[in-house]
C-alpha cells in the first residue's frame, strides 16, 4: 500500500498525470526504444506501436492502478493485474526488466511536466510505480512456477505436425515437440505466445488460443490480417506474424512457442454457459467446447457466433459438429452476408442480437472478437442484468477494459 502522504499526492495529482499520460507514453516509448532498439525488434509488437495501440494501454493501466490505489474502496490493486501478469508472462518478461522501464518512462514524465514534478510529486508517483512493478513480479513468479519454466525461459521449439486450412483466411496448425514427447495440458481458454523471426531479422511476438487437439500436442487458429483503412483515411498495417505464418509455415516447419499462459479459463462447476464470439474469437470457445465434449459435460450451454459470412466462418463445422455431442447445447450464428441462403432459428442475417436470447441469471459468460463487438454485447449483457463479475473476456492485443455503457 501507499504511504499515507504519497496517497495524498498521488489523489491530487491525479488528474493533471491522468491527463498528460496520454503524451507522456508516446516519450517513454521513443526513449525505452533508443535506448534499447532490441526491445521494439525482439518484444514488443511493431504493429501496436505504430498504430499508437501500446501507448494507450501502457497510459490506462498505470492510471487504473493509481486510481484504485488511491480509491476509499474498490477491489485490490493486484487483482487487475492478472491479464498483464499473464501476457508479460507468455512473452517472457523478466524482473530485471522493470527498472529499465522505470528509467525512462520517469524521463518522459519529467520531459512533459517540467516544474510541476516536484522531489513529493516524484517521490510519489515513484512509488506508484514500484508498488505496481513488485505486484506484476509477484504474480509472474507465481506463473513462471505453475507453467514449470524458469522466469522468461518458458519457449520451446515445437514442430508443426499438421496445417489445415479452415477458411480462406484462416489456417490452423498442430503442433507437437519434435521427440514425440506429449505436451503438458493448457487449461481450456489459455494461449500461447509465438515467437516469429521474420525477413528482416526482428522476433516478433503473438498470441493465439489453444483450440483442443490430438492429446500431447497443441494446436492453434491463425487468421490472415490484412492492411486496412482506420480512421481519417490512415492506413493500419498488414499483420507482420499472422501473413508470415500464411505464407511460410508448414508441415515439418519448426516454431518456437511459450507454455500456456491465460485467465480466461472455464469455471469448473454446473452452472449454465453463455459463449460469444466473432470472427478468429471463435478459437477459445473451441478450447472449451472440446474440454467440455471430453469431460463429457451436461452444462446448459448457449453458443452464439456471428462472422461476415459462412465461407470466412474458420471452424464453422468443427463448431456444430462439438455443439451436437453435448446434450445441453444450443448454437445460434449470424452473419452479415447469408447470400443465398434462408434464415432459420440458428442461422441469422445481420449483427448479433440477444433479443430473444434466454440468459439464465446465474451463466457464466465468455466473450471474445473484436473490442468494438465485445464492447457491444457487454453492453447488451448488462442492460439485461447480468451481473458484470459473470463476464468473462479476452483481448488479443494492448490490454484494456471494456465500457458498459
Amino acid at each position: 500500500m501507499l504511504s499515507r502522504t504519497s496517497a495524498d499526492v498521488v489523489r491530487a495529482t491525479l488528474p493533471a498525470v491522468g491527463a498528460a499520460i496520454g503524451e507522456i507514453t508516446p516519450i517513454f516509448y521513443r526513449r525505452l526504444f533508443a535506448a534499447h532498439p532490441e526491445l521494439e525488434r525482439d518484444l514488443f509488437n511493431r504493429g501496436n506501436q505504430a498504430q499508437g495501440d501500446q501507448q494507450r494501454a501502457l497510459a490506462g493501466s498505470i492510471a487504473a492502478y493509481a486510481t484504485l490505489l488511491v480509491a476509499e474502496d474498490g477491489p485490490e490493486p493486484k487483482q487487475v493485474l492478472g491479464r498483464i501478469a499473464h501476457k508479460h508472462a507468455s512473452l517472457g518478461v523478466t524482473e530485471d526488466q522493470y527498472p529499465i522501464v522505470h528509467e525512462h518512462l520517469f524521463a518522459a514524465i519529467v520531459e512533459v511536466l517540467g516544474d510541476a514534478v516536484t522531489p513529493a510529486v516524484a517521490a510519489a508517483w515513484d512509488e506508484v510505480y514500484w508498488q505496481m512493478a513488485r505486484d506484476l513480479i509477484e504474480l509472474e513468479r507465481g506463473l513462471y512456477a505453475e507453467a514449470g519454466v524458469a522466469p522468461g525461459d518458458g519457449f520451446r521449439e515445437l514442430v508443426v505436425r499438421r496445417r489445415t486450412q479452415e477458411a480462406p483466411d484462416t489456417v490452423s496448425f498442430e503442433l507437437a515437440a519434435p521427440d514425440g514427447r506429449p505436451l503438458p495440458e493448457g487449461r481450456p481458454g489459455q494461449y500461447v505466445s509465438l515467437g516469429v523471426r521474420l525477413a528482416d531479422g526482428a522476433r516478433q511476438l503473438r498470441q493465439y488460443s489453444l483450440i483442443g487437439s490430438a492429446p500431447g500436442t497443441w494446436s492453434i487458429s491463425v487468421r490472415a490480417v490484412p492492411a486496412t483503412r482506420g480512421a481519417g483515411d490512415a492506413i493500419i498495417p498488414a499483420g507482420e506474424v499472422s501473413n508470415h505464418l500464411h505464407a511460410n509455415v508448414f508441415e515439418g516447419d519448426r516454431l518456437q512457442v511459450s507454455a500456456p499462459f491465460g485467465e480466461l479459463t472455464l469455471t469448473e462447476a454446473d452452472t449454465p454457459l453463455v459463449l460469444v464470439s466473432a470472427g478468429i474469437g471463435i478459437t477459445p470457445m473451441l478450447g472449451f467446447l472440446h474440454h467440455l465434449r471430453d469431460a463429457g459435460s451436461t452444462r446448459p450451454i448457449t453458443v452464439l457466433h456471428a462472422d461476415r459470412t459462412p465461407a470466412r466462418h474458420a471452424h464453422r463445422a468443427e463448431v456444430k459438429d462439438l455443439v451436437a455431442t453435448l446434450p445441453q447445447a444450443t448454437l445460434t450464428r449470424w452473419y452479415e452476408d447469408l447470400g443465398p441462403r434462408p434464415e432459420r432459428e440458428d442461422l441469422i442475417e445481420g449483427l448479433v442480437s440477444l433479443d430473444g436470447i434466454e440468459l439464465p441469471a446465474d451463466a457464466d459468460v465468455y466473450l471474445c472478437g473484436p473490442v468494438p463487438f465485445m464492447a457491444s454485447v457487454k453492453a447488451a449483457l448488462v442492460r439485461r442484468a447480468v451481473p458484470e463479475e459473470r463476464i468473462r473476456y479476452e483481448i488479443f492485443g494492448p490490454d484494456r477494459e471494456l465500457a458498459a455503457a
